[in-house]
């Protein structure tokens, strides 16, 4: 008989002091990033992930719920910061859809532009704002696969009602990504078989 398996998704530990001592209010949109940054950063330095991290916020700057990448430590492909972040998110306001309907603004901070993935379940998560520090094209720049993306995502995301904002620090969240490579950090693509059929 097989027995059922379960998924569990925690946080580091390192993550419990970086939450107790964080400022309350993080009003300014680079504050907001440079806390997503210093946790992207962290994340290498612990060794529990990718460069990436994510976080959601209220409207007056309160941290809803944090993420980082959490696919080497959990094993798990889908554990990208900003699912990470939005899953918390929803089990912290007990709903699926964070905005209650339209009725409250949540903003997703992520130290790099979402992936194919990501971009994904932006869509369904209730946010109405991403803010976004690097590029996929910086991602890609040091070896990650970010996945076929529409071309315009910015625009889809604004035709659905959520306004992006690109390019908040930007220098300073590349930097963690050439930081993560220096460091030897592991590039965790999936193998893909190419298809040369013509």
């Amino acid at each position: 008989m097989m027995k059922m398996p379960e998924i569990i998704m925690r946080l580091p530990d390192w993550m419990t002091a970086i939450l107790n001592t964080r400022p309350g209010l993080l009003t300014s949109v680079n504050d907001r990033m440079r806390f997503v940054i210093d946790l992207a950063r962290l994340n290498i330095d612990h060794k529990t992930g990718g460069p990436f991290a994510a976080a959601i916020f209220d409207e007056a700057g309160s941290l809803i719920a944090p993420g980082v990448n959490l696919v080497l430590s959990a094993n798990c492909s889908v554990f990208h910061a900003e699912i990470v972040a939005l899953m918390l998110a929803q089990k912290i306001l007990g709903r699926y859809d964070i905005s209650d309907g339209g009725k409250i603004n949540y903003e997703l901070v992520t130290a790099v532009a979402p992936c194919a993935m990501c971009f994904g379940a932006i869509h369904w998560s209730g946010i109405d704002r991403l803010t976004c520090g690097a590029r996929d094209e910086d991602a890609r720049a040091i070896g990650f696969d970010e996945g076929s993306k529409l071309s315009d995502w910015v625009a889809a995301l604004n035709d659905r009602g959520i306004r992006v904002a690109r390019d908040v620090l930007r220098d300073e969240a590349i930097a963690v990504l050439k930081e993560y490579v220096a460091k030897g950090g592991i590039l965790y693509n999936a193998g893909h078989r190419k298809n040369n059929s013509k």
